[in-house]
Protein backbone atom coordinates (compact mmCIF):
# COMPACT_ATOMS: atom_id res chain seq x y z
CA UNK A 1 0.00 0.00 0.00
CA UNK A 2 1.42 3.44 -0.92
CA UNK A 3 2.45 5.79 1.85
CA UNK A 4 0.73 9.27 2.07
CA UNK A 5 3.04 11.81 1.13
CA UNK A 6 3.00 14.42 4.53
CA UNK A 7 4.03 17.82 3.05
CA UNK A 8 4.31 20.76 5.57
CA UNK A 9 3.22 23.65 3.89
CA UNK A 10 4.04 27.50 5.64
CA UNK A 11 2.65 30.50 4.50
CA UNK A 12 5.15 33.75 5.19
CA UNK A 13 5.02 37.18 3.27
CA UNK A 14 6.54 40.43 4.33
CA UNK A 15 3.52 42.82 3.91
CA UNK A 16 1.89 41.89 7.21
CA UNK A 17 -0.35 45.16 8.81
CA UNK A 18 0.58 44.49 12.31
CA UNK A 19 4.59 43.66 12.35
CA UNK A 20 6.03 44.33 8.75
CA UNK A 21 8.72 42.18 7.85
CA UNK A 22 8.35 39.64 10.77
CA UNK A 23 9.48 36.88 9.30
CA UNK A 24 13.14 37.49 8.70
CA UNK A 25 13.17 39.85 11.75
CA UNK A 26 16.79 38.40 13.56
CA UNK A 27 16.96 36.46 16.96
CA UNK A 28 20.18 35.22 18.34
CA UNK A 29 21.87 36.27 14.91
CA UNK A 30 18.70 33.96 12.86
CA UNK A 31 15.71 35.08 11.40
CA UNK A 32 12.70 33.77 12.87
CA UNK A 33 11.92 31.56 9.46
CA UNK A 34 15.15 29.98 10.34
CA UNK A 35 14.11 29.56 13.69
CA UNK A 36 11.13 27.77 12.92
CA UNK A 37 12.70 25.23 10.37
CA UNK A 38 15.27 24.12 12.88
CA UNK A 39 12.35 23.52 15.54
CA UNK A 40 10.26 21.81 12.71
CA UNK A 41 12.77 19.81 10.98
CA UNK A 42 13.50 17.03 13.86
CA UNK A 43 9.84 16.17 13.00
CA UNK A 44 9.70 12.34 12.34
CA UNK A 45 6.49 11.95 10.51
CA UNK A 46 7.39 15.06 7.79
CA UNK A 47 8.18 13.59 4.29
CA UNK A 48 8.81 17.31 3.37
CA UNK A 49 8.86 21.06 4.71
CA UNK A 50 8.25 23.57 1.48
CA UNK A 51 7.84 27.70 1.93
CA UNK A 52 4.90 28.81 0.30
CA UNK A 53 5.61 33.09 -0.18
CA UNK A 54 4.20 35.01 -2.81
CA UNK A 55 5.07 36.69 -6.04
CA UNK A 56 4.75 40.08 -4.93
CA UNK A 57 7.59 41.93 -5.24
CA UNK A 58 8.33 42.68 -1.62
CA UNK A 59 8.73 39.33 -0.78
CA UNK A 60 11.74 38.49 -3.07
CA UNK A 61 13.47 38.92 0.30
CA UNK A 62 11.94 35.77 1.53
CA UNK A 63 12.50 33.85 -2.16
CA UNK A 64 16.45 34.78 -1.50
CA UNK A 65 16.28 33.67 2.52
CA UNK A 66 15.37 30.33 0.94
CA UNK A 67 17.89 29.94 -1.65
CA UNK A 68 20.52 31.12 0.50
CA UNK A 69 19.52 28.44 3.14
CA UNK A 70 18.46 25.88 0.79
CA UNK A 71 14.61 25.52 1.84
CA UNK A 72 12.55 24.23 -0.56
CA UNK A 73 9.96 27.24 -1.77
CA UNK A 74 7.40 28.18 -4.00
CA UNK A 75 5.46 31.77 -5.13
CA UNK A 76 1.95 31.98 -5.31
CA UNK A 77 -1.37 34.76 -5.34
CA UNK A 78 -0.22 37.21 -2.34
CA UNK A 79 -4.20 37.55 -1.19
CA UNK A 80 -5.97 34.14 -2.27
CA UNK A 81 -4.24 32.17 -0.09
CA UNK A 82 -5.74 28.89 -0.15
CA UNK A 83 -4.64 28.63 -3.99
CA UNK A 84 -1.18 29.21 -3.20
CA UNK A 85 -1.99 26.24 -1.05
CA UNK A 86 -3.57 24.06 -3.33
CA UNK A 87 -0.58 25.16 -6.25
CA UNK A 88 2.30 24.17 -3.94
CA UNK A 89 0.55 20.83 -2.52
CA UNK A 90 -0.14 19.83 -6.18
CA UNK A 91 3.24 20.47 -7.03
CA UNK A 92 4.76 18.56 -4.25
CA UNK A 93 2.34 15.40 -4.79
CA UNK A 94 0.99 16.25 -1.41
CA UNK A 95 -1.08 13.62 0.24
CA UNK A 96 -1.69 14.86 3.30
CA UNK A 97 -1.02 18.78 3.96
CA UNK A 98 0.19 20.21 7.54
CA UNK A 99 -0.84 23.90 7.37
CA UNK A 100 1.83 26.13 9.57
CA UNK A 101 2.41 29.52 9.21
CA UNK A 102 5.49 31.65 9.49
CA UNK A 103 4.64 33.47 12.27
CA UNK A 104 4.84 30.42 14.54
CA UNK A 105 8.82 30.51 15.16
CA UNK A 106 8.56 28.98 18.39
CA UNK A 107 6.71 25.71 17.24
CA UNK A 108 7.32 22.47 18.65
CA UNK A 109 8.19 19.37 16.39
CA UNK A 110 6.41 17.42 19.13
CA UNK A 111 3.23 18.80 18.65
CA UNK A 112 3.05 18.66 15.12
CA UNK A 113 4.00 15.25 15.25
CA UNK A 114 1.45 14.36 17.98
CA UNK A 115 -1.25 16.30 15.73
CA UNK A 116 -0.47 14.10 12.41
CA UNK A 117 -0.85 11.12 14.72
CA UNK A 118 -4.04 11.76 15.32
CA UNK A 119 -5.29 12.44 12.04
CA UNK A 120 -3.76 9.84 11.03
CA UNK A 121 -5.63 7.32 13.38
CA UNK A 122 -8.69 7.82 11.36
CA UNK A 123 -8.52 7.66 7.42
CA UNK A 124 -12.13 9.09 7.14
CA UNK A 125 -10.66 12.64 8.39
CA UNK A 126 -10.55 15.80 5.98
CA UNK A 127 -9.22 18.02 8.42
CA UNK A 128 -7.90 17.84 12.05
CA UNK A 129 -6.51 21.19 13.86
CA UNK A 130 -5.55 22.01 17.34
CA UNK A 131 -6.54 25.41 17.43
CA UNK A 132 -9.83 25.73 14.99
CA UNK A 133 -12.90 26.04 15.65
CA UNK A 134 -12.23 28.41 18.80
CA UNK A 135 -11.77 28.16 21.42
CA UNK A 136 -8.65 26.63 21.64
CA UNK A 137 -6.81 24.75 24.44
CA UNK A 138 -3.02 25.65 23.21
CA UNK A 139 -1.25 28.83 22.89
CA UNK A 140 -1.77 31.02 19.79
CA UNK A 141 1.80 30.09 18.24
CA UNK A 142 1.17 25.79 18.49
CA UNK A 143 -1.49 26.08 15.80
CA UNK A 144 -1.48 22.96 13.52
CA UNK A 145 -3.78 22.41 10.68
CA UNK A 146 -3.95 19.10 8.59
CA UNK A 147 -6.14 18.28 5.91
CA UNK A 148 -6.02 15.87 2.37
CA UNK A 149 -5.27 17.17 -0.78
CA UNK A 150 -8.63 15.81 -2.05
CA UNK A 151 -10.10 18.41 0.40
CA UNK A 152 -8.22 21.25 -0.01
CA UNK A 153 -8.82 20.64 -3.66
CA UNK A 154 -12.67 20.49 -2.86
CA UNK A 155 -11.96 23.98 -0.98
CA UNK A 156 -9.69 25.70 -4.20
CA UNK A 157 -12.83 24.84 -6.09
CA UNK A 158 -15.66 25.94 -4.38
CA UNK A 159 -14.96 28.45 -1.58
CA UNK A 160 -16.01 31.98 -2.16
CA UNK A 161 -16.08 34.21 0.62
CA UNK A 162 -12.70 37.02 1.02
CA UNK A 163 -11.86 35.10 4.54
CA UNK A 164 -12.26 31.35 3.28
CA UNK A 165 -9.50 32.62 -0.08
CA UNK A 166 -7.39 34.12 3.11
CA UNK A 167 -7.81 31.71 6.22
CA UNK A 168 -7.16 28.44 4.05
CA UNK A 169 -9.74 25.92 6.33
CA UNK A 170 -12.20 28.23 6.99
CA UNK A 171 -14.26 26.16 4.41
CA UNK A 172 -13.66 22.99 6.21
CA UNK A 173 -14.81 23.48 9.43
CA UNK A 174 -17.46 25.92 8.36
CA UNK A 175 -19.05 23.25 6.28
CA UNK A 176 -19.00 20.36 8.36
CA UNK A 177 -21.97 18.86 6.28
CA UNK A 178 -19.41 18.60 3.61
CA UNK A 179 -16.10 17.85 5.62
CA UNK A 180 -15.37 14.92 8.37
CA UNK A 181 -13.68 17.49 10.86
CA UNK A 182 -11.85 16.97 14.43
CA UNK A 183 -10.33 19.41 16.80
CA UNK A 184 -8.05 18.03 19.67
CA UNK A 185 -7.11 20.12 23.04
CA UNK A 186 -4.25 19.74 25.21
CA UNK A 187 -4.55 18.37 28.82
CA UNK A 188 -4.79 21.29 30.30
CA UNK A 189 -6.01 24.68 29.18
CA UNK A 190 -2.85 26.99 28.30
CA UNK A 191 -4.61 29.39 25.40
CA UNK A 192 -3.50 32.72 27.61
CA UNK A 193 0.15 31.97 27.09
CA UNK A 194 1.30 33.51 23.68
CA UNK A 195 3.84 32.40 21.55
CA UNK A 196 3.15 34.00 18.30
CA UNK A 197 4.60 36.98 16.03
CA UNK A 198 2.14 39.44 15.19
CA UNK A 199 2.82 42.26 16.79
CA UNK A 200 6.11 44.07 18.42
CA UNK A 201 5.22 42.78 21.87
CA UNK A 202 5.50 39.43 20.57
CA UNK A 203 8.69 39.78 19.24
CA UNK A 204 10.28 40.85 22.59
CA UNK A 205 8.47 37.49 24.39
CA UNK A 206 10.13 35.44 21.83
CA UNK A 207 13.27 37.28 21.38
CA UNK A 208 13.57 36.76 25.17
CA UNK A 209 12.27 33.19 25.53
CA UNK A 210 15.32 32.37 22.61
CA UNK A 211 17.81 33.97 24.69
CA UNK A 212 16.71 32.34 27.43
CA UNK A 213 17.43 28.30 25.88
CA UNK A 214 19.65 29.29 23.49
CA UNK A 215 22.58 27.68 22.36
CA UNK A 216 22.29 25.13 25.04
CA UNK A 217 18.90 23.95 24.37
CA UNK A 218 17.67 24.78 20.60
CA UNK A 219 14.34 22.07 20.64
CA UNK A 220 12.96 23.55 24.00
CA UNK A 221 9.52 22.29 24.22
CA UNK A 222 6.22 24.12 24.94
CA UNK A 223 6.18 22.78 28.07
CA UNK A 224 9.69 24.27 29.20
CA UNK A 225 8.31 27.72 27.65
CA UNK A 226 4.93 27.37 29.56
CA UNK A 227 7.19 26.76 32.82
CA UNK A 228 9.43 29.70 32.11
CA UNK A 229 7.25 32.02 31.41
CA UNK A 230 4.89 30.79 34.64
CA UNK A 231 7.84 31.84 36.83
CA UNK A 232 8.65 34.58 35.20
CA UNK A 233 5.03 36.19 35.09
CA UNK A 234 6.98 39.98 34.00
CA UNK A 235 7.92 38.55 30.38
CA UNK A 236 4.56 36.56 30.21
CA UNK A 237 2.63 39.67 30.43
CA UNK A 238 4.36 41.93 27.75
CA UNK A 239 2.12 40.58 25.11
CA UNK A 240 -0.84 39.43 27.40
CA UNK A 241 -3.04 41.88 26.56
CA UNK A 242 -2.98 41.49 22.47
CA UNK A 243 -6.54 39.97 21.56
CA UNK A 244 -6.66 36.19 20.36
CA UNK A 245 -7.83 35.94 16.53
CA UNK A 246 -7.30 39.50 15.96
CA UNK A 247 -6.21 38.60 11.80
CA UNK A 248 -9.51 36.97 10.88
CA UNK A 249 -11.07 40.37 11.37
CA UNK A 250 -10.00 42.31 8.32
CA UNK A 251 -11.38 39.19 5.75
CA UNK A 252 -14.58 38.57 7.86
CA UNK A 253 -15.43 42.03 7.56
CA UNK A 254 -14.80 41.85 3.87
CA UNK A 255 -17.16 38.40 3.63
CA UNK A 256 -20.13 40.86 5.71
CA UNK A 257 -19.56 43.25 2.29
CA UNK A 258 -20.35 40.56 0.22
CA UNK A 259 -23.43 39.84 1.88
Amino acid sequence: MKKNKIVAIIQARMSSTRLPGKVLMESNSQSMLQHMINRITPSKLLDNIVIATTNDPSDQKIINHCVENNYSYTTGSLDDVLERYYECAKLHKADIIVRLTADCPLHDHRIIDHTIEEFLKDDTYDYLSNTTPPPASYPDGMDVEIFTFAALENAWKNAKKPSEREHVTFYFWKNLDLFKCKKIDYRENVRDFRLTLDYQEDFELTDKLFSHFLPDNPLFSMEEMINYLRNNPQIKEINSHIEDYAGWKPSLEKDKELE
